[in-house]
């Protein structure tokens, strides 16, 4: 009978330690939707490409852009020359970028 509670308090703690992974893992559709829309929207988009962990970006009006909202999401970093955005995702960088992929 002991045994049983054991294996009943092993589960649980299973069950409770992949409900904190979930959690914490980032919805990449969601990400990259608003990334999409604090970008100005996907017609504001010229071209886009991953380095390492930059996803830059050339836009047709740096004006609608919402920066704030892009730090919001979690960028460490926007640099901005003339029409291009460099911006500081982290790791995050090139699966907001395939999923970007995926709607163009």
């Amino acid at each position: 009978m002991e045994y049983i509670q054991y294996i009943v308090i092993i589960l649980v703690t299973i069950m409770i330690a992949l409900a904190i992974v979930r959690s914490k893992k980032k919805d990449f559709k969601l990400e990259s939707n608003k990334l999409i829309r604090a970008l100005g929207g996907k017609d504001n988009i010229i071209h886009y490409e991953v380095s390492q962990s930059r996803f830059i970006v050339k836009v047709k009006d740096v004006n609608i852009v919402s920066k704030e909202e892009i730090q919001k999401m979690g960028a460490k970093g926007i640099v901005e020359i003339e029409n291009e955005l460099k911006i500081i995702l982290g790791e995050n960088a090139m699966a907001i970028k395939k999923y970007i992929d995926t709607l163009k």
